[in-house]
Protein backbone atom coordinates (compact mmCIF):
# COMPACT_ATOMS: atom_id res chain seq x y z
CA UNK A 1 0.00 0.00 0.00
CA UNK A 2 1.17 3.47 -1.27
CA UNK A 3 1.23 6.49 0.93
CA UNK A 4 -0.70 8.49 -1.36
CA UNK A 5 -3.30 4.99 -1.50
CA UNK A 6 -3.41 5.27 2.28
CA UNK A 7 -4.16 8.62 2.67
CA UNK A 8 -6.52 9.58 0.00
CA UNK A 9 -8.63 6.19 1.43
CA UNK A 10 -8.18 8.38 4.89
CA UNK A 11 -9.77 11.33 3.41
CA UNK A 12 -12.22 10.12 2.13
CA UNK A 13 -13.82 8.15 5.07
CA UNK A 14 -13.22 11.49 7.18
CA UNK A 15 -15.15 13.37 4.74
CA UNK A 16 -17.90 11.19 4.71
CA UNK A 17 -18.25 10.96 8.36
CA UNK A 18 -18.08 14.69 7.88
CA UNK A 19 -21.31 14.52 5.69
CA UNK A 20 -22.86 12.00 7.88
CA UNK A 21 -22.83 9.42 5.24
CA UNK A 22 -22.72 5.86 5.37
CA UNK A 23 -21.09 2.75 3.56
CA UNK A 24 -24.32 1.51 2.33
CA UNK A 25 -25.08 5.70 1.26
CA UNK A 26 -22.51 5.96 -0.46
CA UNK A 27 -22.46 2.47 -2.25
CA UNK A 28 -25.69 3.45 -3.58
CA UNK A 29 -24.90 6.42 -5.29
CA UNK A 30 -21.50 5.33 -7.02
CA UNK A 31 -22.31 1.98 -7.77
CA UNK A 32 -19.86 -0.24 -6.17
CA UNK A 33 -20.13 -2.50 -3.23
CA UNK A 34 -19.49 -1.45 0.27
CA UNK A 35 -16.93 -3.75 0.47
CA UNK A 36 -14.51 -2.20 -2.04
CA UNK A 37 -15.88 1.48 -0.85
CA UNK A 38 -14.41 0.16 2.68
CA UNK A 39 -10.79 -1.10 1.13
CA UNK A 40 -10.55 2.70 -0.53
CA UNK A 41 -11.06 4.14 2.94
CA UNK A 42 -8.28 1.44 4.43
CA UNK A 43 -5.78 2.23 1.26
CA UNK A 44 -6.04 -1.73 0.48
CA UNK A 45 -6.92 -0.88 -3.01
CA UNK A 46 -6.31 2.27 -5.15
CA UNK A 47 -9.05 4.72 -6.36
CA UNK A 48 -8.97 5.33 -10.14
CA UNK A 49 -9.55 9.00 -11.15
CA UNK A 50 -12.60 8.65 -12.58
CA UNK A 51 -14.46 6.66 -9.38
CA UNK A 52 -12.69 9.78 -7.59
CA UNK A 53 -14.34 12.18 -8.97
CA UNK A 54 -17.77 10.21 -8.73
CA UNK A 55 -17.02 9.89 -4.80
CA UNK A 56 -16.34 13.46 -4.70
CA UNK A 57 -19.50 14.42 -6.39
CA UNK A 58 -21.44 11.88 -4.16
CA UNK A 59 -20.19 13.67 -0.89
CA UNK A 60 -20.77 17.25 -2.98
CA UNK A 61 -17.23 18.23 -2.21
CA UNK A 62 -14.39 19.25 -4.70
CA UNK A 63 -12.12 16.50 -5.69
CA UNK A 64 -9.25 18.28 -4.70
CA UNK A 65 -10.21 17.56 -1.28
CA UNK A 66 -9.91 13.65 -1.34
CA UNK A 67 -6.40 14.05 -3.47
CA UNK A 68 -3.44 14.00 -0.48
CA UNK A 69 -0.16 16.15 -0.98
CA UNK A 70 2.76 15.91 0.83
CA UNK A 71 2.74 19.01 3.64
CA UNK A 72 6.44 20.63 2.75
CA UNK A 73 6.69 19.77 -0.88
CA UNK A 74 9.39 21.84 -2.76
CA UNK A 75 8.21 24.49 -4.56
CA UNK A 76 4.37 24.27 -4.30
CA UNK A 77 4.44 27.94 -4.65
CA UNK A 78 6.82 30.13 -7.09
CA UNK A 79 10.18 32.48 -6.16
CA UNK A 80 8.21 35.59 -5.43
CA UNK A 81 5.93 33.24 -2.64
CA UNK A 82 6.50 35.19 0.63
CA UNK A 83 9.09 33.41 2.89
CA UNK A 84 6.24 32.64 5.81
CA UNK A 85 4.31 30.43 3.04
CA UNK A 86 7.67 29.51 0.86
CA UNK A 87 7.69 25.78 0.37
CA UNK A 88 4.27 24.89 2.53
CA UNK A 89 1.27 23.01 0.95
CA UNK A 90 -0.30 23.09 4.46
CA UNK A 91 -0.45 25.37 7.41
CA UNK A 92 -2.53 25.75 10.37
CA UNK A 93 -4.35 28.78 12.26
CA UNK A 94 -6.23 29.44 15.66
CA UNK A 95 -8.13 32.12 17.40
CA UNK A 96 -9.97 32.09 20.36
CA UNK A 97 -13.73 31.88 20.86
CA UNK A 98 -15.29 33.86 23.61
CA UNK A 99 -19.05 32.01 22.64
CA UNK A 100 -17.87 28.79 23.69
CA UNK A 101 -14.22 29.94 25.76
CA UNK A 102 -12.41 27.70 23.37
CA UNK A 103 -9.51 27.92 21.38
CA UNK A 104 -10.30 27.04 17.61
CA UNK A 105 -7.76 25.25 15.72
CA UNK A 106 -7.86 25.12 11.68
CA UNK A 107 -5.85 23.60 9.00
CA UNK A 108 -5.31 25.20 5.24
CA UNK A 109 -4.58 23.18 2.71
CA UNK A 110 -3.16 24.56 -0.19
CA UNK A 111 -3.89 22.86 -3.64
CA UNK A 112 -3.55 24.25 -7.37
CA UNK A 113 -2.00 27.11 -9.09
CA UNK A 114 -4.92 29.00 -10.81
CA UNK A 115 -4.09 31.14 -14.25
CA UNK A 116 -4.52 34.30 -12.04
CA UNK A 117 -1.27 33.09 -10.05
CA UNK A 118 -3.69 32.51 -7.18
CA UNK A 119 -3.66 29.14 -5.36
CA UNK A 120 -7.06 27.62 -4.55
CA UNK A 121 -6.96 26.37 -0.77
CA UNK A 122 -9.40 24.59 1.42
CA UNK A 123 -9.73 25.73 5.17
CA UNK A 124 -10.74 23.03 8.07
CA UNK A 125 -12.20 25.07 11.39
CA UNK A 126 -13.11 23.17 14.55
CA UNK A 127 -11.62 19.99 14.50
CA UNK A 128 -11.01 17.43 17.31
CA UNK A 129 -8.41 15.78 16.19
CA UNK A 130 -5.33 16.30 12.98
CA UNK A 131 -5.57 12.67 12.20
CA UNK A 132 -8.72 13.43 11.07
CA UNK A 133 -9.04 17.11 10.50
CA UNK A 134 -11.55 16.81 7.75
CA UNK A 135 -14.06 15.68 10.21
CA UNK A 136 -14.83 19.45 11.04
CA UNK A 137 -17.56 21.94 12.14
CA UNK A 138 -16.77 24.28 9.30
CA UNK A 139 -15.33 23.50 5.71
CA UNK A 140 -14.21 26.67 3.10
CA UNK A 141 -13.11 27.12 -0.10
CA UNK A 142 -11.18 29.71 -1.39
CA UNK A 143 -8.11 31.14 -2.86
CA UNK A 144 -4.87 32.76 -1.34
CA UNK A 145 -2.64 35.52 -2.86
CA UNK A 146 0.49 36.80 -2.57
CA UNK A 147 1.00 40.74 -2.59
CA UNK A 148 4.12 43.01 -1.61
CA UNK A 149 3.21 43.35 1.91
CA UNK A 150 -0.20 41.75 2.43
CA UNK A 151 -1.34 38.15 1.88
CA UNK A 152 -5.18 37.48 1.01
CA UNK A 153 -7.70 34.97 1.30
CA UNK A 154 -10.56 34.47 0.60
CA UNK A 155 -13.26 31.70 1.12
CA UNK A 156 -16.40 30.58 1.08
CA UNK A 157 -18.55 28.34 3.27
CA UNK A 158 -19.05 24.87 1.20
CA UNK A 159 -22.18 23.91 3.06
CA UNK A 160 -23.72 28.01 3.36
CA UNK A 161 -22.53 29.96 0.24
CA UNK A 162 -24.24 32.81 2.12
CA UNK A 163 -20.84 32.92 4.20
CA UNK A 164 -17.87 34.79 2.82
CA UNK A 165 -14.66 34.53 5.04
CA UNK A 166 -11.67 36.24 4.34
CA UNK A 167 -8.11 36.88 6.02
CA UNK A 168 -5.57 39.51 5.67
CA UNK A 169 -1.73 38.69 7.03
CA UNK A 170 0.53 41.61 7.45
CA UNK A 171 4.23 41.30 5.93
CA UNK A 172 4.44 37.64 5.11
CA UNK A 173 7.31 38.31 3.25
CA UNK A 174 9.13 38.51 6.70
CA UNK A 175 10.70 35.28 8.08
CA UNK A 176 8.83 33.82 11.18
CA UNK A 177 7.37 31.10 12.56
CA UNK A 178 4.24 32.43 13.27
CA UNK A 179 2.11 35.62 11.25
CA UNK A 180 -0.83 37.50 13.18
CA UNK A 181 -4.05 37.53 10.57
CA UNK A 182 -7.54 38.86 10.77
CA UNK A 183 -10.26 36.79 10.13
CA UNK A 184 -13.54 38.59 9.31
CA UNK A 185 -16.65 35.87 8.64
CA UNK A 186 -20.17 35.47 9.66
CA UNK A 187 -21.67 34.08 12.44
CA UNK A 188 -24.75 31.80 12.79
CA UNK A 189 -24.83 31.84 16.86
CA UNK A 190 -25.89 34.64 17.32
CA UNK A 191 -26.11 36.05 14.00
CA UNK A 192 -24.12 38.76 12.76
CA UNK A 193 -20.44 39.89 11.23
CA UNK A 194 -17.37 39.29 13.08
CA UNK A 195 -13.43 39.73 12.97
CA UNK A 196 -11.17 37.84 15.06
CA UNK A 197 -7.35 37.32 15.47
CA UNK A 198 -5.60 34.82 14.07
CA UNK A 199 -2.41 33.62 14.93
CA UNK A 200 -0.84 31.41 11.62
CA UNK A 201 1.73 28.82 12.03
CA UNK A 202 3.94 26.38 9.66
CA UNK A 203 3.82 23.89 12.36
CA UNK A 204 0.96 22.85 14.88
CA UNK A 205 1.41 24.81 17.87
CA UNK A 206 1.23 23.77 21.55
CA UNK A 207 -2.20 24.68 22.86
CA UNK A 208 -1.99 25.65 26.63
CA UNK A 209 -2.36 28.57 28.51
CA UNK A 210 -0.02 30.96 26.86
CA UNK A 211 -1.11 30.31 23.15
CA UNK A 212 -4.72 30.98 24.79
CA UNK A 213 -4.07 34.27 26.37
CA UNK A 214 -2.02 35.39 23.03
CA UNK A 215 -5.21 34.99 21.29
CA UNK A 216 -7.39 36.85 23.56
CA UNK A 217 -8.21 40.45 23.03
CA UNK A 218 -5.47 42.24 25.10
CA UNK A 219 -5.61 45.42 26.70
CA UNK A 220 -3.49 47.01 23.99
CA UNK A 221 -6.32 45.23 20.84
CA UNK A 222 -8.53 47.59 22.93
CA UNK A 223 -6.75 50.46 22.78
CA UNK A 224 -6.00 50.44 19.26
CA UNK A 225 -9.28 49.48 18.64
CA UNK A 226 -10.63 52.61 20.68
CA UNK A 227 -7.72 54.62 18.67
CA UNK A 228 -8.41 53.92 15.04
CA UNK A 229 -12.17 53.01 16.00
CA UNK A 230 -11.78 49.56 13.93
CA UNK A 231 -10.55 45.82 14.83
CA UNK A 232 -7.08 45.62 13.58
CA UNK A 233 -4.17 43.43 13.90
CA UNK A 234 -0.13 43.96 13.60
Amino acid sequence: MSEITIEIGKRIRNVRKARKRTLDDLSLVIGKSKSTISKYEKGEISVDIETLYEIADALDVHVEQLLYNKPKRANIMPIKTPNFFSGVSQFYSYFFDGRSNQLIRCVFDVLSRTEDNQYKVMTYMNFKDYNSYQNCENTYWGYIEHYDVLTNISLTNQDSAIEKASVQILASYLTSDTKWGLFNGFSSRPMMPIAAKMLFSKEVLKEDARLIQQLKVSKDDIRILKLYNMMAVT
